[in-house]
């Protein structure tokens, strides 16, 4: 081969190395994304409930996952308990205060990858008007071209353990557990406009 081609093959595998290695942006659809929360009731029960996403995106670099990010927004509008009246009474001043606080954020700011498609996830999160430092256990559970659309797409759950009188919700505790436990799984596409691109 002359060094002209080996020149050719060579910047060729370099673009596709600085291809593989950019961040992928992925919009995370609400439709297959659950934010479930879940809490001890008197003793009695541990009811769960589902706030719906509005909006989110996840920033993954599979090169350098530490370099990775995702924010999103939890509009308490689409609160789910399957129970109207417990809604309504969530979303009331003595709990979420939702007329006043309306959505609930997450920012993150660290990604630790742990290995073996597990990261810890350091964020902001902001509930009722109070912003405080979490961490998510998050796994990632697969990355590649959907099936149904073809487009690039991810997955991952994450779980965490809360005390929502840290954030200014403590109604009836401790009859009514501080501890709350939330679990999430979602999935997320590129957007078409920028997978053409």
């Amino acid at each position: 081969m002359s060094p002209l081609k080996y020149l050719a093959l060579a910047a060729l595998l370099s673009a596709a190395t600085s291809v593989q290695a950019v961040p992928v942006t992925y919009k995370l659809d609400p439709n297959h994304t659950m934010v479930l929360f879940s809490w001890n009731h008197f003793g009695y029960s541990n009811p769960t409930a589902d706030i719906g996403l509005g909006e989110g995106t996840v920033v993954f670099d599979e090169q350098h996952p530490a370099q990775s990010s995702v924010e999103i927004t939890l509009p308490l509008a689409k609160l789910d308990t399957h129970v109207p009246a417990l809604d309504e009474h969530l979303k009331k001043p003595d709990f979420f205060d939702a007329a006043k606080y309306p959505v609930i954020t997450f920012k993150s700011r660290k990604v630790q990858p742990l290995g073996d498609h597990h990261f810890k996830v350091t964020g902001d999160l902001s509930v009722h008007g109070v912003t405080r430092s979490v961490v998510l256990d998050a796994t990632l559970n697969k990355i590649g071209p959907h099936p149904m659309n073809k487009a690039q797409s991810i997955g991952f759950d994450a779980t965490a353990t809360l005390k929502r009188s840290d954030f200014g919700v403590g109604a009836y505790v401790p009859k009514v557990s501080d501890e709350v436990h939330v679990r999430i799984t979602t999935e997320g596409s590129v957007p078409k406009a920028d997978a053409a691109q």
